[in-house]
């Protein structure tokens, strides 16, 4: 049965989100050299090659073509700075990191700011999900690096934003994925406009698979539902969503593990039948009104969205080891509800543009824990279970904001763009279980972020540009829910701190009549990087350890070598070190989860002869370290990927498209992603042996 997904989508795609550098309007699809225009944060249309900043957009076109799109790893490869590795587990989230910004998460994303729609999808602690983007609807997908990324507030070190597409006529469509390991999929969609200023989108996905290794199976199902109104002066956008997931959970390989056999799961999650459940609803809505013209004020736009998600999840923690008087249990389940608010101003300042705005955002989980077996622990009558309650706590997560960011030209070929954004985050945890004492506590952190950018055209076609930003990321709730046993009294991790860091960005954007290229050198230089102390016992303990350095350069570049041949390629380069010794973290040793080099390039060709696009791609991604004590890496890895892909028109209102991929074609054997730290030993997840897939997808126009 396919159960609904409804999806919110506010005006952040005519004004920018929450007021900031993102929206990416339109690329031209299938072309390479697309003059790209984008929202930056006022509601001045601005072509790519006038932002101060990198920022790269993916369209749909692009997105259909990297896979069945369910994943946003499949089509981000070509994003330079950005690592978004498939775990081929779906029972955790996405590896993600931006320019090293996010690596140290061992599950969900952290450091990152997502949003779908406009609306969150990073919690106010600083922890996001991606499970529940709905790629198969999106008309393209945005990501921000480097210091303007800050403006989007606490855990920016990036922004990855997925828009779905407005309605433009009424159509139907039916699409189907077939693949290896047991991969189908089925999606159902529906756009038509409904009279007197409304229109209507709707869509239904459902995708399951088997997965390469034992316990990997996996069952998703999507839906969403958009509701648009527009007026003279007046528009107001509605969506719902819900996404229900049930997966099993493989768990990580140790090397010797994965050496041996890179398809096999280890015996502990057969033994406890790992998996988890998740089931997510959420509501919003955006109405944005436009000022009459002449007036210093433009248009007000105000976005509010709620919804709730839940989780339960079932770990291969030993018996013996849950019976320590502080265990919370194996079987991790909690209820969360949250809300936010965001309300903006956009003005008109002679020749400047400024965006000003608030924000309110909060969450509660309530957070319980159960022991993963039934019995004594020596003996155990049943294990992968709900058993014995060891945790009951209610996590609460608020955060307020103010922002501001103003465009203003400097002369024909020169313009300042600043921005500021303050705010705080409050975290609080009421424990009401004292049986493994009492971890209640509450910590507040407060954070200003300023940016300022230059952009020089140097001449038509050809712009340089300069960027530096302070931005802050404080621990999130799981990060803090431990003390270290230096610390009296229980309660949160008081010692841990939020961390801080100064970047800088200098780049280069060239477009030209037949090719395009963009390149960026970065610095970031962060204060009390967040890193873990201990793994034991069943509690993850985190510190701060101490500075930490990441610079590294960033190349992309597409040439359309002639009407039916175009290539396109990107390369990155990250040094990532720490700059103190404390504890596993070694003064000189590469930052866990970072990678030092990745490039990615593409061919594709129309031959004339044969029907379709022929495409032939190439991943390539140094090693990876495991570990901060940097005694175990993922070695790198290269790929090559074969597709096909063809569109036919049947008759005036039909159309059908095609596509063939055979992913990994040579079959190589390679780490996919790592979990970073792992306390078992357990760090390779592998990655997925050569598949194919076949895939169609009908459209109706009436």
């Amino acid at each position: 049965m396919i159960s609904l997904r409804f999806r919110l989508a506010p005006v952040a795609l005519a004004c920018g989100l929450a007021g900031l550098p993102t929206a990416v309007l339109a690329q031209a699809a299938g072309d390479a050299v697309a003059d790209t225009v984008v929202i930056t944060g006022s509601p001045r249309v601005q072509r790519l090659l006038d932002t101060p900043y990198a920022i790269t957009a993916v369209d749909a076109a692009a997105l259909r073509d990297a896979g069945p799109m369910i994943n946003l790893s499949e089509a981000l490869a070509r994003v330079p700075g950005l690592v978004v590795n498939n775990r081929s587990n779906y029972a955790q989230d996405l590896q993600m990191s931006s320019r090293g910004f996010g690596a140290r998460a061992a599950f969900g994303v952290r450091g990152l700011r997502l949003y779908t729609d406009g609306i969150p999808a990073t919690m106010p602690d600083g922890q996001g999900q991606v499970a529940h983007f709905d790629l198969s609807g999106a008309e393209r997908i945005e990501v921000l690096r480097g210091p303007f990324s800050v403006l989007y507030g606490n855990s920016s070190g990036g922004v990855v934003a997925v828009f779905s597409a407005p309605v433009r006529a009424a159509q139907s469509e039916v699409g189907v994925d077939l693949g290896s390991f047991g991969l189908h999929q089925l999606r159902l969609g529906l756009a038509t406009p409904l009279g007197s200023g409304f229109d209507l989108r709707a869509s239904i996905t459902r995708a399951e698979l088997d997965g390469f290794r034992p316990q990997s199976a996996a069952d998703r199902q999507l839906a969403n539902v958009r509701l648009g109104w527009r007026g003279e002066r007046d528009s107001v956008v509605l969506l719902v969503s819900n996404h229900d997931q049930r997966a099993q959970d493989p768990l990580g390989l140790s090397p010797g593990q994965f050496a041996l056999d890179a398809r096999s799961t280890t015996p502990q999650a057969l033994e406890y039948n790992t998996r988890k459940t998740i089931r997510q609803t959420q509501l919003g809505v955006n109405w944005r009104h436009a000022f009459a013209e002449g007036g210093v004020l433009r248009a007000s736009s105000l976005t509010a969205y709620a919804g709730s998600r839940g989780v339960t999840g079932w770990q291969a923690i030993p018996a013996s080891v849950q019976t320590s008087a502080t265990h919370g249990g194996g079987v991790v389940d909690f209820d969360r509800t949250y809300q936010g608010l965001d309300a903006k101003l956009e003005w008109q300042l002679g020749g400047g543009d400024l965006v000003t705005g608030v924000t309110a955002e909060g969450q509660r989980d309530d957070r319980r824990g159960h022991r993963n077996y039934t019995g004594p622990a020596t003996a155990p009558t049943a294990k992968g279970v709900v058993g014995e309650q060891r945790r009951k706590e209610v996590n609460h997560a608020d955060s307020r904001e103010a922002y501001a960011q103003l465009l203003w030209p400097l002369g024909t070929s020169l313009a300042f763009t600043g921005g500021l954004r303050s705010g705080e985050v409050t975290m609080r945890t009421d424990d009401e279980f004292l049986a493994n004492g009492n971890d209640s506590g509450e910590l507040r952190y407060r954070y200003t972020n300023p940016v300022a950018g230059l952009r020089w055209t140097l001449m038509p076609g050809w712009a340089l540009h300069a960027s530096a930003a302070r931005g802050f990321e404080s621990p999130t709730l799981g990060e803090l829910a431990y003390a270290p046993s230096t610390q009296t009294g229980g309660g949160f991790n008081r010692q841990l701190a939020g961390q801080t860091s100064r970047q800088f960005e200098l780049g280069s954007k060239w477009l030209g009549a037949a090719a395009s290229a963009e390149l960026a050198l970065f610095s970031a230089s962060t204060d009390n990087e967040i890193g873990v102390l201990s793994n034991t016992g069943g509690r993850s303990v985190f510190q701060n350890v101490g500075a930490t350095r990441r610079h590294g350069a960033e190349l992309s570049g597409a040439w359309r070598v002639m009407p039916g041949l175009r290539l396109q390629a990107s390369a990155s380069w990250l040094e990532a070190e720490y700059r103190h010794s404390i504890g596993s973290a070694v003064a000189g040793n590469r930052i866990s989860g970072t990678v030092g080099a990745s490039a990615w390039a593409e061919a594709a060709w129309r031959p004339g002869l044969l029907p379709g696009e022929l495409a032939l791609e190439w991943r390539a991604m140094g090693r990876m370290a495991a570990n901060d004590a940097n005694t175990v890496y993922a070695p790198g890895h290269a790929l090559a990927h074969l597709r096909w892909s063809h569109s036919l028109a049947l008759g005036p209102t039909d159309a059908l498209e095609l596509l063939a991929r055979v992913d990994n074609l040579f079959d190589r054997r390679y780490v996919g992603s790592v979990i970073v730290n792992d306390g078992n030993g357990r760090f390779f997840e592998p990655g997925v042996p050569r598949a194919l897939l076949l895939s169609a997808r009908w459209q109706h126009r009436w």
